[in-house]
């Protein structure tokens, strides 16, 4: 249970000017429409196995909330087909299917009726429903009384009181404090284990790689890409430069099978990208601590003083580790003769966990690459961190941690 399929699935609005024109349109076909179409979806399609979460991210208005929809069962697509299989929970839209002059416990009820909960069943879950939320007393008033954020902790408690085959997540985590979003992401990852396929819309990055084994990028309606969500987030964050500044989008396939994404103008373009020890010696592997350095070579096309050129670090699983850049570090700008090459150096001491990490450059306008793109590109390197002996720490950064016991005073 829990699996999907999705079949050239296509989702097209009539769009009337004036409601007249509909009216008008139903009782005199004769005449001819009086509407335009607007496509939403266009030919999606996609195969999910049970326990698998795919994010599916894209520009507003590129058809991510349409899809969820018809997934969960509230939109009919005009064509194409698809298949849930099991028990389908969703926080599609806020207050979708919740009453404001209920209070916590009657929404709770509600929710659960509507997901096909019996009525013993129901009653059993509500202490759980008040537990998780954490609404305490607020569960006795009416719902127009709650905040976004408390709407949310109701919502999300209600619909995983009872783990789901399917759970669909419209943008509903990035609402409310942060405990609860901890929290909650917590829930989804037992979930998943147990068996639950996610569909999670966001443009979040983080969460995505965090909770997604695969992702969908959406353009205008069209599957743009699927697949690691690293690669699919490389391309989506190319596609945002290129609208903004032209230039093509390239992607190729490095040694280690991974595809990376460049783009940009290349009014100023990246020449090379080199890691160095301490010694200036050429080095793809590291010791947990050594320095690094990493050179990067530009060269401009046209006279002009040195944009931002920056680099970010990741992880196998394409999660930020660390990134700067030369405005954040504050170089000196300076100019940069037509058709002639710098180097610009970054060194550090490399305190992360051993794996294996890749570096991404750019160079770029102001503090951000989407600002005015001249080279982004994506996996440029790929480098290993190793260590020697026991190793005394876990996650991702070795942090300068200290220990010390402190007596209480008050025990003589």
């Amino acid at each position: 249970m829990g699996r999907i399929v999705v079949r050239n699935l296509c989702k097209t609005y009539r769009l009337y000017a004036r409601p007249r024109d509909r009216l008008a349109e139903w009782f005199r076909p004769g005449r001819g429409p009086r509407h335009h179409e607007a496509r939403v979806l266009r030919d999606i399609g996609f195969e999910l196995e049970a326990g698998t979460a795919l994010g599916i991210i894209g520009m507003n208005g590129a058809g991510k909330s349409t899809l969820l929809r018809i997934l969960g069962g509230t939109t009919l697509p005009t064509s194409g087909s698809f298949e849930v299989e099991g028990k389908v929970a969703g926080l599609l839209e806020l207050g979708l299917g919740i009453h404001p002059e209920f209070n916590g416990w009657e929404n709770a009820r509600l929710s659960a009726q509507l997901l096909g909960h019996d009525a013993d069943q129901i009653e059993s879950l509500l202490s759980w429903v008040q537990e998780f939320s954490e609404l305490g007393d607020h569960m006795d008033r009416p719902l127009r009384t709650y905040s976004t954020g408390m709407q949310v902790r109701l919502a999300f408690s209600a619909a995983t009181a009872v783990r789901p085959d399917v759970l669909l997540i419209d943008e509903a985590l990035s609402v409310g404090d942060v405990h609860f979003q901890h929290k909650s992401m917590a829930r989804i990852r037992a979930m998943q284990r147990a068996g639950t396929t996610l569909l999670f819309v966001t443009h979040d990055p983080s969460a995505v790689k965090a909770l997604c084994t695969r992702a969908l990028l959406l353009d205008e309606g069209r599957a743009a890409a699927l697949g690691p969500p690293d690669e699919v987030y490389d391309l989506y964050n190319a596609m945002i430069a290129e609208r903004e500044r032209g230039g093509a989008i390239e992607q190729r396939a490095g040694d280690d099978g991974r595809v990376a994404t460049r783009s940009g103008s290349r009014e100023v373009e990246v020449v090379e990208v080199a890691a160095f020890n301490a010694g200036m010696a050429a080095a793809s592997v590291f010791m947990l601590g050594e320095r690094a350095i990493f050179r990067c070579r530009v060269r401009a096309r046209r006279a002009m003083a040195l944009p931002t050129v920056g680099f970010t670090i990741r992880d196998r699983f394409g999660t930020d580790v660390f990134g700067t850049n030369s405005l954040h570090l504050g170089l000196e700008p300076f100019l940069l003769e037509a058709g002639k090459s710098v180097d610009v150096i970054f060194e550090l001491p490399l305190e992360i966990g051993p794996g294996s990490y890749s570096v991404s450059v750019a160079v770029h306008e102001e503090a951000d690459h989407r600002a005015g793109n001249f080279d982004w590109w994506d996996r440029a390197l790929i480098f290993q961190v190793a260590h020697e002996g026991p190793l005394r720490f876990v996650g991702l950064a070795r942090l300068a941690a200290e220990v010390r016991v402190v007596r209480d005073a008050r025990d003589g």
